[in-house]
């Protein structure tokens, strides 16, 4: 009979399980996530998950179900037990574990981890190893290495767990601290037991988890040490030794508590050395793997030795740059490359100039190995495809090179950037004499000699001064004759782009350089097409005095080529020839500004005429693309033009200006090219700021007509901009531009309203952003206005609605704006007003009528803000937007604490039955209470922190959905 009843009640997990692998509609996919998602946070699933697990008949996927189902179970729902029957239910997993000793191993695994979660809140339970050992019994060895090793792992996740942080330190010693010599003890027992105990993987994956208490030392001075250094030779347990060998090297970072450790290990760890040749030679790549890792993890532990003895750590030194030179497959390498780093780090403080001189050879091979690491693959025959069709393997090599770059930079400052500059010199040199004379237009003999030291020199032009005076005047020189490999000529190109600062105090390397890179425009190959706008941009920033008296030549080149480059490649070529009509004199930048600019403003109505007939996404992207490139010119011309005069760049700006205007009107429905408009605006303003003043009234119109029509963010980011500048106080403002700012501002923030008030808020997102990011400005620069305000009723009610959203980036700005806003309800507003009337700039106080207001928009608000807050942490909140929200709570108790302790008592009250713990919510609010008279509102964060992040853990998400804590809709009727 209960045979027969237990098996109706698992009847319906079993289906839902069966559903979730089956091959159906997503909607009973979604019905059966659902339904077991339910049966993991009842009561019941106590007693089914072991029905589950105790039935022979049932499947695997549904017997690890089980198991994790109970793991969360003991983890957030032990309450849901009397305190009384823990031991039974102890007993009942034991018993199962017993079955499960055998495996399989994900069950057994969830099966340990629920008798080590038990064991850490079964605060009576003081006997836990002996009586785990001693119920499964010795002859399960791997069950109780397992349960051991995932015993501390739980511990030290304990905060999980509903244990005060005094009762968890407790447990801690009880578990851990005071079984760990019996520990170590029963792990040396073990690992000589038998022929096959010493390469037991399960036992090193111990070791490693024990030495969280056990001390290295104690490890490194018991047979564990052979036991783990023999194991290397086995297959088997190779991955979990070389995990136990790094884990007891972290454990010695600390040297100079740690010598005596380290003078045991270390001549353990070089006894490895000999199998490094031994493995490259066998092609075991993993294995390879494993040894590197071992010597790297050593370097790293121990660099502050190295630095300190470079003739005692020598060998370690070598073996690691051994293991770099040997990596024919560049695996293993990447795990050398933080011990470069760090080693670099500690010897060019001059405290260790002695290793620097000493390890000078090493770093100087370094260069060597790493130059070699960077030719590309050498393909066989005639195979054209150096990845042979892998583009997985060849992205990764292309990153993987910048990372041996890093290492190049890293040698540069040990040996200095001419020794480096110095071998990509000679290889080229090389190179040339080698193989020069054999190249053709159609062949290029061994090119990857070639590539892999340009781009060397490529990667540590950061690190090479302007006033570099030995190889680079050998080296350009030979750079721009390189043969016209694609390759070649692309990696080429860089190298030169990196020295452009080098180029701006050698003029008269200038000319042959910008002819190399100009010709690159004309090549066949894409890549090099790129690299050539990119390198343009760079001549056009760093050269511009050189490049002065060039404006009309580089004309004719920018319109021949801007058409037929790539939207990307258009905005850097576009770059480089602003920066250089941004240096003209004042009397000429209106002409060169026009000069360039026309010619883009006639294919920029072309376009628009033609995306307004054909009404596709290409043809639209077309004409945000020319307005981008105009925004480019206007954020790089700015000429030094005194307030009182005419600013040229500004005349430009009037004349082009109804072009962009039309184009908004025309363009409602596309978001690139309002984007792209409106950030030009943005610009004018910020490039120009008070000199805009003429084009104020018919920017401000647009912006004001655009965001009504469109209902695009873009315009509020855009009038953001003219707010600040324009701001109360401004230099060269008047109080009537800034009221009249202020007006426009409002005339916003009512559109926005409205349209709030017509869409929900999931349907505006970005809006919503761009809107509250804009109410922060206000705040700063109208606070004054805007709280006392009949529209602040409003935003506040807009900034509750909201909070419903689950996006990260709108809930952020919605939650600064919050917190700046209810500071205004205290003494100390977080804007920096200073009274400009004050030559001392004494920071001003917040006026009292201006705290009443604030206080006054709270009282009539804050419950709902209370229950939105609460139930985003709770719910929906993303993680990193738990602390602002935390801070609205914490200011909403120091602008009125006695109303804020109501309203959160009251939001408690209204969570789903059952979904907190009995006596939780009082504890909760006496907690609240007592630090909130105390004045200790920073530990009321701590408190809200807690309570919800512990709230979260148990319900993932509402049980029978939010009842009445379900979100009301905004309503506007202004």
């Amino acid at each position: 009979m209960a045979s027969r009843r237990n098996s109706s009640n698992v009847e319906p997990i079993l289906a839902a399980l069966a559903t979730m692998q089956a091959n159906v509609e997503r909607s009973q996919k979604s019905q059966a996530h659902d339904y077991l998602e339910k049966f993991q946070k009842s009561p019941e699933a106590w007693k089914e998950t072991h029905v589950l697990l105790s039935s022979p008949s049932t499947v695997a996927e549904a017997k690890l179900f089980a198991a994790t189902t109970l793991k969360g179970k003991i983890t957030y729902d032990l309450d849901q037990l009397p305190r009384e029957t823990l031991p039974s239910l102890r007993d009942s997993i034991l018993n199962l574990l017993i079955s499960y000793r055998e495996g399989p191993r994900p069950v057994r695994t969830q099966l340990c981890v629920c008798l080590a979660s038990l064991a850490i809140q079964m605060l009576e339970w003081k006997d836990v190893l002996s009586h785990v050992g001693s119920a499964i019994g010795d002859s399960a060895g791997d069950c109780i290495l397992e349960f051991l090793k995932v015993l501390p792992e739980e511990v030290t996740e304990g905060r999980k767990i509903n244990l005060t942080e005094d009762e968890l330190a407790n447990r801690t010693k009880e578990i851990l601290e005071d079984n760990a010599s019996q520990v170590l003890a029963l792990l040396v027992q073990y690992s000589s037991s038998s022929a096959t105990a010493a390469f037991n993987p399960r036992l090193y994956e111990c070791i490693s988890s024990w030495l969280r208490e056990i001390p290295a030392a104690d490890v490194v001075n018991s047979p564990l040490l052979d036991a783990i250094i023999s194991s290397l030779s086995n297959e088997d347990s190779f991955d979990a030794s070389v995990d136990c060998i790094c884990t007891i090297l972290r454990d010695t970072r600390e040297v100079d508590e740690s010598i005596e450790v380290i003078q045991t290990i270390y001549p353990r760890i070089m006894s490895l050395r000999t199998k490094i040749a031994q493995v490259a030679d066998s092609g075991d790549l993993e294995t390879y793997k494993g040894i590197t890792r071992i010597f790297a993890e050593a370097g790293e532990a121990w660099v502050v030795m190295i630095a300190r003895l470079p003739a005692e750590f020598n060998g370690l030194i070598e073996s690691i740059l051994e293991c770099c030179g040997r990596d024919q497959d560049r695996d293993a390498i990447a795990l050398t490359f933080l011990f470069w780093f760090e080693l670099k780090q500690i010897i060019t403080l001059e405290k260790y100039k002695q290793a620097r001189i000493h390890y000078a050879g090493v770093f100087a091979k370094l260069v060597d190995i790493m130059i070699k690491h960077l030719e590309y693959p050498n393909p066989d025959g005639d195979n054209a495809d150096l990845f042979d069709g892998d583009r997985e393997q060849e992205e990764k090599f292309r990153e993987f090179r910048h990372q041996m770059g890093d290492v190049l930079k890293d040698c540069c400052d040990v040996i200095t950037v001419t020794e480096c500059l110095g071998k990509s010199f000679n290889l080229i040199q090389r190179w040339i004499t080698t193989y020069g004379s054999q190249a053709s237009s159609v062949s290029v003999p061994h090119w990857q000699e070639l590539e892999a030291p340009l781009f060397s020199m490529r990667a540590m032009g950061r690190m090479v001064s302007p006033e570099e005076s030995v190889v680079l005047r050998q080296v350009i020189p030979l750079i721009v004759q390189i043969p016209d490999h694609e390759k070649l000529r692309f990696q080429a190109i860089m190298a030169l782009a990196r020295y452009t600062a080098w180029t701006a105090q050698h003029p008269e390397f200038l000319q042959p350089q910008l002819k190399f890179i100009i010709a690159g425009f004309s090549h066949s190959s894409k890549e090099v097409v790129r690299a050539a706008a990119l390198a343009f941009k760079f001549f056009g920033t760093d050269c511009r005095k050189l490049l002065e008296g060039s404006v009309t030549e580089l004309h004719s080149f920018y319109e021949s080529v801007l058409d037929s480059l790539p939207p990307m490649s258009q905005e850097e070529i576009t770059e480089g020839v602003a920066c250089i009509i941004s240096i003209q004199q004042t009397n000429k930048i209106y002409d060169a500004f026009k000069l360039y600019c026309d010619p883009v403003i006639k294919r920029l109505m072309s376009r628009a005429n033609e995306a307004r007939d054909a009404r596709d996404d290409p043809s639209k992207l077309a004409v945000a693309d020319y307005v981008q490139i105009l925004t480019i010119f206007v954020q790089n011309i700015q000429p030094d033009v005194s307030p009182r005069e005419e600013n040229p760049a500004v005349k430009y700006c009037q004349e082009i200006l109804p072009v962009l205007s039309t184009i908004a009107e025309n363009f409602t429905d596309s978001t690139p090219i309002l984007e792209r408009v409106c950030r030009c605006w943005r610009y004018m303003v910020l490039s120009y700021r008070t000199a805009i003043l003429p084009l104020l009234p018919t920017l401000a119109q647009q912006l004001a007509s655009g965001f009504e029509n469109s209902r695009q963010g873009c315009f509020l980011w855009a009038t953001d901009s003219v707010l600040r500048e324009f701001a109360e106080g401004a230099e060269f403002v008047d109080p009537s531009t800034s009221q009249a700012i202020y007006n426009f501002f409002e005339q916003q923030a009512l559109a926005f309203l409205r349209i709030m008030n017509d869409l929900p808020a999931e349907e505006l997102p970005d809006v919503i952003e761009d809107f509250f990011r804009l109410l922060i400005d206000a705040l700063i620069y109208y606070h004054q206005q805007l709280l006392l305000s009949p529209v602040c009723q409003h935003i506040l009610s807009a900034s509750i609605s909201a909070l419903t959203l689950q996006q990260e980036l709108p809930l952020k700005a919605t939650l600064h704006f919050l917190r700046d806003f209810l500071s205004y309800g205290t003494d100390h507003p977080n804007s920096s007003n200073f009274d400009s009337h004050d030559d001392t700039q004494a920071l001003r106080g917040n006026p009292l009528h201006i705290q009443q207001a604030v206080r006054g928009l709270v009282v009539a608000q804050g419950e709902p803000l209370v229950q939105r807050i609460l139930t985003g942490m709770m719910f929906t909140f993303p993680r990193d937007c738990f602390y602002d929200a935390s801070g609205v709570l914490l200011s909403l108790f120091e602008v009125v604490p006695q109303e804020t302790g109501s309203w959160l008592k009251g939001t408690i009250s209204m969570l789903p039955v059952g979904s907190i713990r009995m006596g939780e919510a009082d504890r909760l609010m006496n907690a609240v209470g007592t630090k909130v008279q105390a004045g200790d509102l920073r530990k009321v964060r701590v408190l809200l922190q807690d309570f919800t992040t512990s709230y979260r853990r148990r319900n993932v998400a509402p049980r029978e959905g939010l009842g009445r804590l379900e979100a009301t809709r905004f309503r506007f009727n202004g």
